[in-house]
């Protein structure tokens, strides 16, 4: 069973990177614990700003930083930076298409007993309604890994879902197939078809398997690009 969840691989990559590339800046509104970021902050303080709980401004604040050629990253939960900053990420980030990356933490109902104050169960939505802002959605350590590699390579804003827990994996270190943007083939078949993203992709990759024990063939479709969809794959 994993127990490395997505929030500590996301530290893990943006704590390597950052050491040779110094226009890196990540962001938390008082959330780099709830985050898994207290060691990019440890290592890199000068590459940190701590904004405190203030959803709006660390938005705006992120647009600024990009504007002047930084890589922003903005760490926040989900119910709130889906919320509060929703002008800000339309207006400051998508509208002039600046190099800001969102993540929202424990998305979903992941913060159970917080309650409803704290689920985001419309984040995707919404800020995928916003032209320019894409919107992924990783399914394990692996995949999450790969994204944000790709992430700091382009210059674009965009949206990433994680949830609050380790999931199982899907992938292995050795075999993660990735292409930015592009839908994976977690399993292939026939019959049917299971298009899934985040914390699903397990649980549709397992629904394939006892499936086809039963002779039926059921595809699984890992779309963790939810916007821009891979409608190819779809179709």
């Amino acid at each position: 069973m994993n127990t490395i969840h997505n929030r500590q691989v996301i530290n893990d990559v943006l704590v390597e990177q950052a050491k040779t590339d110094k226009d890196i800046v990540v962001l938390c509104s008082d959330s780099r614990g709830s985050a898994s970021l207290s060691e990019y902050a440890k290592v890199h303080p000068q590459q940190f700003v701590e904004t405190g709980i203030a959803e709006q401004n660390i938005v705006s604040i992120a647009a600024g930083l990009a504007a002047c050629g930084k890589k922003a990253f903005v760490a926040s939960p989900a119910c709130f930076l889906s919320t509060r900053s929703m002008e800000q990420a339309k207006v400051d980030v998508a509208y002039s298409n600046t190099n800001v990356k969102l993540i929202g933490i424990s998305g979903g109902v992941s913060y159970g007993a917080l309650g409803m104050t704290h689920h985001s169960t419309n984040d995707i939505a919404t800020l995928g309604s916003v032209p320019n802002m894409r919107v992924y959605f990783p399914s394990d350590r692996h995949q999450t890994k790969a994204l944000f590699e790709q992430l700091l390579q382009d210059n674009k804003p965009a949206y990433i879902r994680v949830g609050r827990n380790p999931v199982e994996d899907v992938y292995t270190a050795d075999n993660t197939p990735f292409e930015m943007d592009k839908a994976t083939l977690v399993h292939d078949g026939n019959d049917i078809t299971i298009i899934a993203a985040g914390e699903m992709v397990y649980p549709a990759q397992q629904a394939a398997i006892a499936l086809a024990a039963q002779g039926i063939g059921c595809r699984v479709l890992d779309m963790y690009c939810v916007k821009p969809l891979d409608t190819a794959a779809v179709l």
